[in-house]
């Protein structure tokens, strides 16, 4: 084995291990802390934050996504592509800040929210600091240390989220969710900005911006049409129903979103990176992307088998009776992320190749089929709606990996059969879980303390239940997790 390759898988160890901790520090920081801002606020207040976020994450797709990407995936960089990179992210970030600032408006009288108009304008600020956060990214993923991130986040979401309760406590409803995503965002930007030490210089290129967007633009166009697709939902459902209903479904959400999340900015910032390495061999990103593929699935249809099983006492210990009502939405929004890693590891791995084109086709057909689903599911309920668009992720495993058969001879079907087993383990262990879970519903063991000493109970059920049948049926990918924790310890 060259040393070329064991320097990267020891990069890739380092990599997974700081990039898996910074996001589920993130997650859990940020999940903790929405739980108390969750308890103080009800689920109205978070009805009108989820709203205006999607148009926030939409602006900052427009502003990061296909540069960012770029940058990664280019061969060669040097400090004139991450400066023009940068100010042409601020110049983007004041036209479409001024846009949603005219629209404000306009947005709050058609969801008949009058508090939307102000904390929309000033929640757009994000947009600034997003584009300095970008490149800073860019430049971490590119030389793969991702322990300064990991170290930038946890500290942003710590201050901020005590500045959100904080705010909270003084009664400023959802202003406390305005201030607690403002201050993440800018602290993240300064943290930055001393650790990582990249300083822009007084180059704006329109030739590096001409080869950076010759490829990047396509990535922005089908993360844009992604993040719209995957935000749709929340106005449909906020136009349809009532404030508390968009609430339900966000808290709902929120649960196997924050570990769907926290997987898939894994995998796509040490990823695409290490995809990129290897490029021009296809025997070796084929077997990366095997590896990828079953080690995702390996963590995260075991998580959402969990979640699903443990949802009804999951949300009443944690969030209290008030959001007993999202109990349903998240578990049928869980086993729409159960495929997340399979989805996001072909993609990564089409982009590292410099397909971008194939990858702006795919969200193309995606997106217009998982919108047929959506229109033809509207007259059945909002139940109905999400289950299908559950249902349709399943799908889109086989469209996401069909170019990878013929690039890289790796396709859907291939892929499958690689992650039957753990689908299998992880369904066992789900409905083993929410029989004991049925069964202590019976006595008294759900409510006040014996509740949550009950939900312990049953997470370290279905852990050890997971890890002794992976044991016994051979599960490669349990093999795969002890080499990859053996590979950072001896990069250490």
């Amino acid at each position: 084995m060259s040393g070329r390759t064991e320097e990267l898988k020891s990069d890739i160890a380092k990599g997974i291990f700081w990039k898996a901790l910074e996001n589920g520090g993130d997650q859990l920081i940020t999940f903790l802390i929405s739980l108390v801002l969750a308890r103080l606020l009800g689920p109205e207040k978070y009805g009108t934050m989820a709203l205006m976020l999607i148009f926030v994450s939409i602006a900052n797709v427009m502003i990061q996504s296909g540069f960012q990407t770029a940058l990664i995936q280019k061969r060669r960089v040097d400090i004139g592509d991450y400066s023009s990179v940068l100010y042409l992210g601020l110049i983007m970030a004041l036209v479409i800040y001024l846009l949603i600032f005219f629209a404000a408006p306009f947005l709050g009288d058609y969801f008949a929210d009058s508090e939307l108009t102000p904390m929309l304008r000033v929640l757009s600020l994000m947009l600034f600091s997003g584009a300095v956060i970008s490149v800073e990214i860019a430049y971490i993923a590119r030389n793969m240390d991702f322990k300064k991130q990991c170290v930038a986040t946890v500290e942003a979401d710590i201050l901020s989220g005590v500045a959100g309760i904080a705010a909270a406590f003084y009664g400023l409803g959802t202003w406390a969710l305005v201030i607690q995503q403002l201050m993440k965002n800018l602290l993240l930007m300064l943290i930055l900005i001393v650790s990582v030490g990249i300083r822009p210089a007084p180059v704006f290129s329109l030739k590096k911006l001409s080869k950076l967007f010759s490829y990047g633009w396509k990535v922005l166009v089908s993360g844009l049409i992604d993040t719209v697709y995957n935000n749709i939902y929340t106005p449909v459902i906020s136009k349809l129903y009532s404030p508390v209903t968009t609430g339900l479904y966000s808290r709902g959400n929120q649960f196997p979103q924050i570990i769907a999340n926290a997987m898939a900015q894994t995998m796509q910032s040490v990823m695409l990176p290490a995809f990129s390495k290897n490029q021009d061999s296809k025997e070796e990103l084929k077997e990366m992307l095997r590896r990828t593929v079953k080690m995702g699935s390996f963590v995260m249809f075991p998580m959402m088998a969990g979640l699903m099983a443990v949802a009804e006492p999951l949300i009443e210990v944690l969030l209290g009776e008030a959001w007993s009502d999202c109990t349903p939405y998240l578990v049928l929004c869980a086993l729409g992320y159960s495929v997340w890693p399979m989805h996001v590891a072909n993609l990564q791995a089409v982009n590292a190749q410099g397909r971008s084109d194939i990858y702006l086709k795919l969200e193309i057909i995606k997106k217009l089929m998982g919108l047929a689903v959506l229109f033809l599911s509207l007259p059945y309920g909002i139940l109905t709606m999400i289950l299908l668009k559950s249902c349709f992720d399943f799908v889109c495993t086989f469209i996401n990996a069909a170019p990878n058969s013929r690039l890289i001879g790796y396709g859907p079907l291939k892929q499958w059969r690689d992650v039957l087993p753990e689908f299998g383990v992880s369904v066992f262990m789900g409905i083993t879980v929410w029989l004991s879970c049925k069964f202590l519903a019976a006595g008294f063991f759900m409510s006040g303390l014996g509740g949550f000493i009950s939900l312990v109970l049953l997470v370290a059920e279905g852990i050890i239940l997971f890890i002794v049948a992976a044991a016994l049926f051979k599960l490669e990918s349990l093999k795969y997790i002890m080499e990859t924790i053996k590979g950072y310890k001896k990069a250490e």
